[in-house]
C-alpha cells in the first residue's frame, strides 16, 4: 500500500472509531514510530474532512508540553491538533459522556489572540502584544486508540488526542499576571485529585505558546486574531469515569468547571 493509501485509510479508522465510540489498534502498526510527517499527514485529512462538513477551527491545542511525558513517548518535542467550535463548552454547561470514549481531563492555561501570529520566528514579545487575555481552562483529552496506547505518531495522527474543552469567564491580560507563577489545582467534590504550576508548562506556558506559533506559520497555516491557544497541561491527567464536575482553580484567572452527564 503506498504512503497515501495509508494515510486515507487510517484517516478514515480514527473516523470510524470516534463515529461508533470504539477504540482502535495502534496507528503505529502502519506508520514507523520516526514518520511524524505522515501522522500529521493523517490529521490534517480528517481536519480537512471536518472543514468540508461545515465546522469552524476555532484555535489550536499544545500537546505533551510536559518533559516527563516527552521522555515516555521518546519525542523531545510537543505537538498540535485542531480545535473546532464543536468541541467548545461553556464553565458548568453539561458535556455528555456518551460523546466521548476514554475520557481524562487537565487543566490549563488557554490564550485568545487579538493579532495574527505569522513570522516564521516568534518571540515571547510578539505573543504578549499579540494575545488578548489569559484564561483557565479545562482540555478533555480522549483517544481512538485502544487503552491510550499511544507513542508520538499515534497520538499525533489522532488530533492531538483531541476532545472537548472549557473555558473559564474571567479574561485576563498577560501585562496583569506571571504566566510561569500561576498555581493550579483541579479537584471533584472538594478532593484535589491534580496539582501543578504554570512552570510546569515547557518552564511557561508561553514557550509553548511560541513554539506553536512558529510552527503553524512554518506550515502555512498561521494563528490568526480570535484563535483560542490550549498552551498545555499545568499538572497530571485525571481520568473521567462517571459523570460528576472537576473544578480546576489557577492563581490570577479564577476557576472552570467541567460538568460530565450521562
Amino acid at each position: 500500500m503506498s504512503d497515501q493509501n495509508t494515510i486515507q485509510a487510517l484517516a478514515v479508522q480514527l473516523r470510524e472509531a470516534e463515529a461508533a465510540r470504539q477504540p482502535m489498534a495502534p496507528v503505529r502498526g502502519q506508520i514507523s514510530l520516526d514518520d511524524i510527517a505522515m501522522a500529521y499527514a493523517v490529521q490534517q485529512v480528517n481536519v480537512d474532512m471536518r472543514r468540508a462538513a461545515g465546522e469552524r477551527i476555532v484555535g489550536r491545542k499544545i500537546g505533551l508540553t510536559s518533559l516527563a511525558v516527552q521522555r515516555q513517548l521518546g519525542v523531545d518535542q510537543p505537538d498540535f491538533g485542531a480545535l473546532f467550535a464543536t468541541m467548545a463548552y461553556g464553565d458548568g454547561e453539561p458535556m455528555p459522556l456518551t460523546r466521548l470514549i476514554q475520557p481524562k481531563i487537565e487543566a490549563e492555561i488557554a490564550l485568545v489572540l487579538e493579532h495574527d501570529l505569522t513570522h516564521e520566528k516568534h518571540t515571547f514579545a510578539d505573543v504578549l502584544r499579540a494575545s488578548a487575555y489569559a484564561l483557565a481552562a479545562i482540555e478533555v483529552v480522549d483517544s481512538r486508540i485502544r487503552d491510550w496506547d499511544i507513542r508520538f505518531v499515534d497520538t499525533v495522527a489522532d488530533n492531538a488526542s483531541s476532545g472537548l474543552f472549557v473555558l473559564g469567564s474571567r479574561p485576563v491580560r498577560l501585562a496583569e499576571i506571571d504566566l510561569a507563577a500561576c498555581a493550579m489545582t483541579l479537584s471533584r467534590d472538594n478532593e484535589v485529585l491534580s496539582r501543578g504550576s504554570g512552570a510546569a508548562c515547557l518552564g511557561n506556558p508561553l514557550n509553548a505558546a511560541v513554539w506553536l506559533a512558529d510552527r503553524m506559520a512554518q506550515l502555512g497555516t498561521p494563528l490568526r486574531a480570535g484563535d483560542v491557544v490550549l498552551t498545555g497541561a499545568l499538572g497530571p491527567m485525571v481520568t473521567v469515569t462517571q459523570p460528576g464536575t472537576f473544578t480546576a482553580q489557577i492563581d490570577a484567572l479564577g476557576s472552570v468547571r467541567a460538568t460530565f452527564t450521562d
